[in-house]
């Protein structure tokens, strides 16, 4: 299939024909490893979907975690909860007193978390920056408790 002359519902709907080394051909395009079951609908349904995305984009990070949220609420299996996301708005300054000294931590635009000038992806990875142990960011700010300190 050429990716550039063949529309995308062209190329969704020449799955069904293909023989299955070319239909795995595609799958190993798309995929790091091979499912367990090789039901054919499945690596179709699968690959037609990785097309697709490919030629109009994924989902946002909101709409993934909206949809996970939602299975979780229809979920039949109970207990199986997911922590809630925090989310806090570019500009927030997060205060710690640590060491004998006050730490600021300022949200960035892009999301990432500013502490004396130096970019960090996560607010755990500020916490080890500053103590030098793993913590969990939220906890270290004081965004949530540790169970295991309530339990």
């Amino acid at each position: 299939m050429n990716d550039t002359t063949t529309s995308v519902s062209a190329q969704v709907a020449a799955l069904s024909t293909l023989q299955m080394p070319d239909l795995w051909a595609l799958w190993d395009r798309f995929f790091t490893r091979r499912p367990d079951k090789t039901n054919r609908s499945y690596i179709e349904a699968r690959v037609a979907y990785k097309i697709q995305e490919a030629a109009f984009g994924g989902l946002s990070a909101e709409t993934r975690r909206r949809l996970v949220n939602i299975g979780m609420r229809h979920s039949k299996i109970k207990g199986r909860q997911i922590a809630p996301v925090i989310e806090l708005m570019p500009g927030t300054v997060l205060v710690r007193e640590w060491g004998e000294r006050d730490h600021k931590v300022t949200v960035t635009a892009e999301g990432k978390f500013d502490y004396e000038g130096k970019l960090f992806k996560s607010l755990s990875a500020v916490a080890r920056h500053i103590c030098g142990t793993p913590w969990s960011g939220p906890v270290f700010f004081g965004l949530k408790s540790n169970r295991k300190e309530a339990a």
